[in-house]
């Protein structure tokens, strides 16, 4: 995965995530508005088969974007371990029936 910085100021952040679609896009954009000094978030992804999302966020008072998209892909990593975490034990509990 690479990332572009396409935009950045004192409150807004956009960037462009290479290689991934809706799916990462949608989970992250969820994570970034859980925070509440989040103004606004959003991604698009012009073309699901050639194109790349693109994220932006504006922050409010003095929450800098770059550390709120920390923050929330932090948040994205330790779902997916629970998740995971989850999955292996409901997996053992149904090999055991």
């Amino acid at each position: 995965m690479e990332i572009k910085i396409l935009k950045k100021t004192a409150n807004e952040l956009k960037i462009e995530i290479e290689g991934e679609g809706h799916t990462f896009g949608n989970v992250l954009q969820k994570a970034l508005l859980e925070d509440d000094k989040i103004d606004m978030s959003g991604y698009n992804v012009k073309h699901p088969l050639v194109s790349n999302p693109t994220m932006y966020l504006r922050t409010k008072e003095k929450r800098k974007p770059e550390a709120a998209l920390q923050d929330a892909a932090e948040k994205v990593g330790k779902r997916s371990k629970d998740f995971t975490k989850s999955f292996k034990k409901a997996l053992k509990e149904w090999q055991r029936k």
